[in-house]
């Protein structure tokens, strides 16, 4: 009976795309300005593996190292011998986006961008295995920056939600945007507490939609050549999983593991445990909107109910 009134509610559509043409340590030339290397670490969280950009011609930026896989590092400096890097450009600080960033900085001497280090106050949290805890920029960024090369200029926006540190970086000369894991063109972004934050992560989305950038270079996967109807797409199936999540709860399905075994029963059971963390991610936004209550704090094991 629940199933069949979340199916009826279902009606957004997000056009995926998990299709990718590549080689593991070849550089891709994607337009004047900018080339790709893909790590070799593909899964189910990574799809094809980390894409690290290189942005500009002779003095260049790197944006998400990657991770600290030795090839990966190496076809990097291979394909820049001859050319100059002088910044490293770090969209959050997950172990597949920032680690390499320090064997990058030591064979170049650049400097290393980034919002800030992981947030301290949750290094013991289960779902921070992931976390990056070393990493610290030598420069930090505001919202807004500007950070000119020489034939190139970024502009750093601040972008919570998949973590709290979380940026993506705007290219000015080819109104392009990398969105690092805030926006994925093969998949929805994981939201996990306490890091994770969906009320941050809807409204740094609204954020991206209001912006100019004509396409978008993700850190996993292909490029999004259709962006503001593609984040509106992803926004609607926000509130699409809330409206389910609310169903359940009306329905007397007041624990996490059911509602991810109701919501997401067409998803692989490997997955559940990641969306687990976004229901619960979800219900602390719903909470906080005056939906859902619970006692005490909301937690993975708390039973919910719906306000109303």
């Amino acid at each position: 009976m629940v199933e069949k009134k979340i199916k009826k509610k279902m009606a957004n559509f997000i056009d995926y795309n998990k299709e990718l043409k590549f080689e593991y340590g070849i550089t891709q030339r994607l337009s004047p300005l900018i080339r790709r290397v893909i790590a070799p670490n593909p899964s189910a969280f990574t799809l094809h593996g980390t894409g690290t950009y290189i942005v500009g011609n002779d003095e260049v930026a790197i944006i998400d190292p990657g991770p600290a896989i030795p090839e990966h590092i190496q076809a990097i400096l291979k394909t820049l011998k001859g050319e100059r890097i002088t910044h490293v450009f770090v969209t959050h600080t997950h172990l597949d986006h920032s680690p390499a960033t320090v064997q990058i900085k030591a064979a170049s001497g650049a400097l290393s961008y980034a919002y800030g280090p992981h947030a301290r106050n949750i290094k013991n949290s289960e779902m921070e295995e992931g976390a990056d805890f070393d990493f610290k920029p030598d420069k930090r960024l505001k919202d807004g920056e500007i950070i000119k090369g020489s034939n190139w200029t970024i502009e750093s926006i601040h972008t919570p939600g998949h973590t709290s540190n979380h940026m993506c970086f705007a290219l000015k000369e080819e109104n392009a945007m990398f969105p690092g894991d805030h926006v994925m063109g093969w998949s929805t972004t994981i939201v996990s507490p306490p890091d994770g934050d969906m009320s941050a992560y809807m409204t740094s989305l609204d954020k991206l939609n209001h912006r100019p950038e004509s396409i978008y270079y993700p850190t996993h996967g292909a490029p999004i050549t259709n962006p503001r109807p593609y984040v509106e797409s992803l926004l609607a199936h926000r509130y699409e999983r809330e409206d389910e999540i609310m169903v359940c709860l009306k329905d007397g399905i007041d624990n996490i593991p059911d509602i991810v075994e109701i919501i997401y029963a067409k998803i692989d059971s490997s997955l559940h445990k990641a969306a687990a963390r976004s229901v619960l991610s979800h219900l602390i936004h719903m909470i906080k909107t005056n939906r859902v209550k619970c006692e005490g704090i909301p937690t993975p094991d708390n039973k919910y109910r719906a306000v109303n």
